[in-house]
């Protein structure tokens, strides 16, 4: 991805960028029911940023996904683990079931030894109390400890999915941070990052206001020409 739009989106939030996504009309890019494995208000990591690599869950057929399965080299889990490139974050379609799980720590820790940007899940992670010790951004609905052959049957690598009910193309940028997940289609993903940046810009001298008692009105939108007079002069002694 471009190193400037990935520089830029490392320092705005899910929410913000969120907000700029709804001005371009897309209203279903976050990934709904995943937190972060990871307490990330005692342990905080930056922002996951990378493009999608997926892998796709259809519901497990008994006679088709028995342990055995993973004896085959070229199973899609496995297979998507290894192939997983450098920088990219592994999402993956666990159709928002976490009585299985869709991965566990040993998995999860290979992903980070490769490079990989972060891992997230609409279903569950076994071993969730390990990865979430590991400085490795994961995102999943709730712990689980069965294994992912009790409910899920790995099918597609790399292929469209819906993850939390958000659509997401291989490609699309991924971003996390400590609220959760949302998902930029990658056409888009420059101009919805600069703007998220100019959004934080004047989020952040909002914040700074309100703090020192002012009210909202007229400040938030800057309805009142005063306020867009403050902002401008508070850009150049801040820097911004």
């Amino acid at each position: 991805m471009n190193p400037k739009t990935q520089e830029q989106l490392m320092g705005v939030s899910t929410a913000t960028l969120c907000t700029a996504l709804f001005k371009r009309g897309l209203r279903n890019q976050f990934i709904q029911g995943v937190r972060p494995v990871r307490d990330m208000t005692a342990q905080p990591l930056p922002n996951m940023v990378g493009p999608a690599y997926t892998l796709r869950y259809i519901p497990a057929r008994e006679d088709l996904n028995q342990i055995s399965v993973f004896q085959d080299r070229a199973h899609p889990q496995r297979k998507a683990v290894e192939e997983c490139p450098e920088g990219a974050v592994f999402v993956i379609d666990s159709r928002k079931d976490a009585r299985a799980a869709s991965a566990g720590g040993i998995l999860v820790t290979r992903l980070m030894k490769r490079g990989v940007a972060g891992i997230v899940t609409d279903g569950g992670f076994r071993d969730s109390p390990e990865i979430a010790q590991l400085p490795f951004p994961a995102y999943h609905q709730r712990p689980s400890a069965p294994t992912n052959l009790t409910v899920h049957q790995a099918l597609d690598i790399n292929v469209p999915i819906g993850c939390g009910d958000a659509p997401v193309w291989p490609g699309d940028i991924v971003v996390g941070d400590a609220e959760g997940v949302v998902v930029i289609p990658a056409g888009i993903a420059d101009e919805v990052a600069a703007e998220a940046v100019e959004m934080t810009a004047f989020e952040d001298f909002v914040i700074e206001k309100v703090n020192e008692g002012r009210g909202i009105l007229g400040l938030y939108p800057p309805t009142d020409e005063s306020s867009r007079t403050e902002f401008a002069a508070w850009r150049v002694a801040k820097g911004r």
